[in-house]
């Protein structure tokens, strides 16, 4: 099972934030093109990454559904 980024949610919070996709990849010390294929569903973020994206977004595990979502 894999866990992928809902996109849409992350970007809806990054406008609220005033954020782009390539400001929110450099806080998250990724790339902003690996950013772009995790948003594209290409491919799907770490264990550690998730922690951070939660972090960043000041979610904590409850917030986990809202973010990603399971995929066979």
């Amino acid at each position: 099972m894999k866990v992928a980024i809902r996109h849409n949610k992350i970007q809806k919070i990054l406008a609220k934030k005033n954020m782009s996709q390539n400001c929110f990849a450099m806080r998250m010390g990724v790339s902003s093109g690996y950013m772009s294929q995790l948003m594209s569903g290409v491919r799907n973020p770490s264990p550690d990454l998730r922690v951070k994206i939660l972090a960043e977004l000041k979610m904590d595990e409850s917030g986990f559904d809202e973010i990603f979502e399971l995929k066979d």
